[in-house]
Parts: C-alpha cells; sequence; structure tokens
C-alpha cells in the first residue's frame, strides 16, 4: 500500500485524490472539521429520531415501503435489513480500484456532514480502505438512481462485517476475517445511516474520473500516432499551421494540431506531395486528425467540468441541511454523470474509427505512396501487419456498438417509485472496456507507423524526425521488434499497447518535444 496521505475535509477532494486513492493504494485521513460536520448532523438525525414525525429514511421504510412508519425498536434492523437485502449485485467482480473509488468517494460525501452518519462510521470506511479490504462487487445491480444501491450495499455490508471481501493479498474472504485479523469492529448501524451508505452516484463517478484520467493520456497519444502516420504517408504538416486552426476555434483541436507539429518538428519525410504522384491534399483521415482528436478533447474537458461539479457534491436521500433541516430530494438521479459517460464512449470510438484509417492506409500499396504492402519484408512470402489491422477493425467495430447510449434507456422499478432511472452504471462499465479498446488501437497505429517509418528512413534523403526516432526507440525498450520476416506477432502488439496505456510513449518523446497538451 502507497503510504500517501489524503486528508478528508468537509469541504471536498481532488480528481487527483480520487485516483490515488483507487489505483495507488493512498491512505485516507478525516480531518477535526469533518469530524465536527459529522457530529453535528448528527445531532439533528438524533433530534428527529425522538420525535413521533416520519421522516424518509430515519423512521420510515424505503422506496415504495415509505408509507410505514418504524418504531425506534426496529430502527437498527431496518437499517441492518436495507443492506443486506440491496446487496442483491449478479454477475463478475468489479475491479478493485473501482471497488476502492466508489468507498472513497462514499466517505467523501459522509464528511460533507450531509448524511447525519455518526463519525464512527465514516471512520470505519477510512479504516476500511487503509486496510486495504475491498469488498465483493457485482458488475449488475445498479439502475445509476437512487444511487449505485447494490454496489454500495455491498461495501456497507462488509463495514457490518457480513459477505465476502477480498484482502491486501487479492484472496477473496469473509468479511469477519479480515476486519477482525486488522483489529477491525463491525459498524452496528443505527438510524438513516443503512440508507446514506448506499444512497449516491459513487461508482459511476468514480469510474468517470478514472476515465477521464486514462484518456487525457489516450488523446496526447493518439495525437503522436497521427503525426506518425503522418510522417510515413510522407504527408504535409502545413494543415497544422496555427493561423489554419485560429479560424475555426475549438480549443481541443488547437491543442491536437500543436501537439502533431511538435512530434514532427525536423522531419525530413512530410511534404513529399509531388514526389511520387501529384497530390494536392492528404485523406480525410491524415489531414482531419486535429479534428477528430479536437472534438474528443473539448468532450472530454466537458466530461471533467461535470465531474468535478459532482465531486464538489453532497448526494444522499434525505439530505441533512446547514440549518437542521432534513429533506429528501433527488440528487442521487444519475443522468448529469451518465450522459458524459455516453458522450466519452461516442467520441472514443470515434478516434479509434480514424486511427485504423490510418493504420489501413499504411498497409495498402495502393495508397501508401511507396511503402511495401501491408509493411512485409517479402509480401507474398510474408503477410506483414495484414492481421494486426484485422485485429484493429475488430476492435473498432466493438467500440462502435459500445458507443450505443447506455442513458437513453430507462427500466421503472420499485413497484413505479423509481419510474426514471439513468443507467449510469452500465453507462460507466462499458466506457471502461471502451477505454481498454482504445489503447489498444492506438497501440496498433503507434506499431504500424513506426515500422513505416522505419521502412522510409532506408530511402536516400529522407529522415525522420527526432520525435520518431524516439518513439521507435522506446518501442523497442518496451518489447516490440522493428521490420523483418513474419514472426509471432501477437508479444509486439501487447508491447505496443502497454508502451501507450502506460504512458510510456509519452515519455518516450517528452525530451524531445516537451510536454504535450
Amino acid at each position: 500500500m502507497n503510504m500517501h496521505t489524503v486528508v478528508v475535509g468537509s469541504s471536498g477532494t481532488s480528481p487527483e485524490e480520487v485516483v490515488a486513492v483507487a489505483r495507488d493504494g493512498a491512505r485516507v485521513e478525516l480531518d477535526e472539521e469533518a469530524r465536527e460536520a459529522l457530529r453535528t448532523a448528527r445531532r439533528f438525525i438524533d433530534d428527529l429520531a425522538a420525535k413521533p414525525d416520519p421522516v424518509y429514511g430515519v423512521s420510515t421504510g424505503f422506496g415504495a415501503l415509505a408509507v410505514r412508519h418504524i418504531g425506534p425498536d426496529l430502527r437498527a434492523q431496518l437499517q441492518r435489513n436495507i443492506v443486506r437485502s440491496h446487496a442483491a449485485g449478479m454477475g463478475p467482480r468489479v475491479e478493485r480500484e473501482v471497488v476502492r473509488a466508489l468507498m472513497f468517494l462514499r466517505l467523501k460525501t459522509l464528511a460533507s456532514g450531509r448524511t447525519g452518519v455518526r463519525p464512527e462510521v465514516a471512520q470505519a470506511m477510512a479504516d476500511l480502505l487503509n486496510a486495504g479490504i475491498t469488498p465483493l462487487v457485482h458488475e449488475y445491480g445498479s439502475l445509476g438512481c437512487s444511487g449505485d444501491l447494490a454496489p454500495l450495499s455491498h461495501c456497507a455490508l462488509t463495514l457490518m462485517g457480513e459477505g465476502e471481501a477480498e484482502g491486501p493479498d487479492g484472496v477473496l474472504r469473509p468479511a469477519a476475517e479480515l476486519l477482525a485479523e486488522h483489529g477491525l469492529t463491525p459498524v452496528e448501524l443505527r438510524e438513516k445511516e443503512g440508507l446514506a451508505l448506499l444512497n449516491g452516484t459513487d461508482g459511476m463517478l468514480g469510474m468517470l474520473l478514472m476515465a477521464c484520467a486514462d484518456l487525457a493520456r489516450l488523446f496526447s497519444s493518439a495525437d503522436v500516432a497521427a503525426a506518425l502516420s503522418l510522417e510515413a504517408l510522407l504527408g504535409t504538416d502545413r494543415v497544422l499551421a496555427p493561423e489554419l486552426h485560429a479560424v475555426r476555434p475549438h480549443p481541443g483541436q488547437a491543442a491536437s494540431a500543436a501537439n502533431m507539429l511538435k512530434v514532427l518538428e525536423g522531419s525530413g519525410l512530410t511534404g513529399h506531395h509531388q514526389d511520387d504522384a501529384p497530390r494536392v491534399q492528404d485523406a480525410y483521415s491524415v489531414r482531419c486528425a486535429p479534428q477528430v482528436a479536437g472534438a474528443g478533447r473539448d468532450t472530454l474537458a466537458h466530461a471533467r467540468a461535470v465531474a468535478e461539479r459532482e465531486l464538489a457534491s453532497s448526494v444522499d436521500n434525505p439530505v441533512v441541511l446547514p440549518d437542521g433541516r432534513v429533506e429528501s430530494n433527488g440528487n442521487f438521479h444519475g443522468a448529469p454523470v451518465a450522459y458524459v459517460l455516453d458522450f466519452l464512449a461516442v467520441a472514443v470510438a470515434d478516434l479509434a474509427s480514424i486511427a485504423e484509417r490510418r493504420t489501413d492506409r499504411l498497409l495498402d500499396k495502393n495508397r501508401s505512396h511507396g511503402l511495401p504492402p501491408f509493411l512485409a519484408h517479402d509480401a507474398g512470402v510474408d503477410s506483414g501487419l495484414m492481421i494486426a489491422q484485422y485485429t484493429q477493425a475488430a476492435l473498432v467495430s466493438e467500440l462502435k456498438r459500445l458507443a450505443v447510449p447506455a442513458s437513453v434507456d430507462s427500466i421503472p422499478s420499485s413497484a413505479m417509485q423509481e419510474d426514471h432511472v439513468s443507467m449510469g452504471w452500465s453507462a460507466a462499465r462499458k466506457l471502461r472496456t471502451a477505454v481498454d479498446g482504445l489503447a489498444r488501437v492506438i497501440g496498433v497505429e503507434v506499431y504500424a507507423a513506426a515500422r513505416a517509418v522505419e521502412l522510409r528512413s532506408g530511402t536516400a534523403g529522407l529522415v525522420p524526425g527526432e520525435a520518431a526516432r524516439a518513439v521507435i526507440a522506446g518501442l523497442r525498450e518496451a518489447g516490440a521488434g522493428g521490420p523483418g520476416g513474419d514472426r509471432y506477432l501477437a508479444p509486439d502488439l501487447a508491447a505496443a499497447e502497454g508502451f501507450v496505456r502506460s504512458g510510456a510513449l509519452l515519455d518516450a518523446i517528452r525530451p524531445v518535444t516537451g510536454p504535450l497538451a
């Protein structure tokens, strides 16, 4: 576990801190401001619990069962029961980083003092994270409304010492055993606390924040791949001039064009339109690369703005207001997050699509301006990268299916009380798959473009730029081989994928280009 500590206060947290806890195992600590906010809000709940008037989540049932008033003698059982009954997920285990993200985000909301839980409940959540205990959460169970109910319920179940969880060693064991092993005491829930642990958009938000972090790296990597393909195809960099992008002032477009210019600086391969056959303009997949990637960048900027607003929120129902009122609301509806999750999946699919078109152009001798068929060593005897493009095409086709929005669907639940839901969890799950696919697609383009640049560099007078040479050297160091006769290709493609996914591609060219946008 990483010993870096993230301090959770009543004023919230940052996207970077969420990622640090989720992925890097950063420790969490509640500050005194958060503890005081928790104590203050709890006093309001205790006062309401002592009154005869029914208050949702404190002294009533839940959802369509909210019409029943629950007496004091059954309220602890009520809170236990909502956790047990709602921990109804099915399917594969959700990734550890997703579970840690949703736990940390729920802790962030608890610490805001808007949920009414006792400080010891929040501390128990922090202790669970710090012990490296990760509740077993299943793929299916959230409709993205009333919060990510089933996923969060499985986490609350672990706090109660029930169900199964994964220890720091990754082995699933009974939660009670893991808590005891780490000196943690199961939580005895009181009024409202079970509901407060379940009622948030934390799962979909956590996945959105991690996708934003990954896509920031992948959009920059896509610009590098596009520049390498342009270089390998003897294209022109004149279309990347800042003044051309200033006349259509989308910020993402300008950033992508600037990145490509940095990568192409000093290249002896660009601008050879007239050498083999007259070309007035490059194909759209080359010439319009900044426009497509830039639109994706602007989509990412919008998604980040939504994520940061959601991160500054305290999502619960009912919510404890600063003046002590406890009010029902609809802030748990996941529509704002669901929409941008789906929007990003569209941008990912289109970015992958244009990357695949450039790869196919590199492999087609009729369109590659002098490169050997399929970049093969001895075409006919060797197939070169023919099937690498098939793999890339299969990935792009899958990404197009994943771009179909989840948020336009809704299935009523809870006896029509919850009659419109966001499906935000589903949108987040498919976006994670899409981000993985995009890393693979860009990896294939980088691999093909690097091979094509190497083949060009053997031609008299055609010297690739320093950035291209740095990418090629980095690829080789990562384990992806260069041109030559056919060989077992899957390990090379896996190495290229890892080179892109890990950020090693950007690290390799940073000494040449400086930081890319």
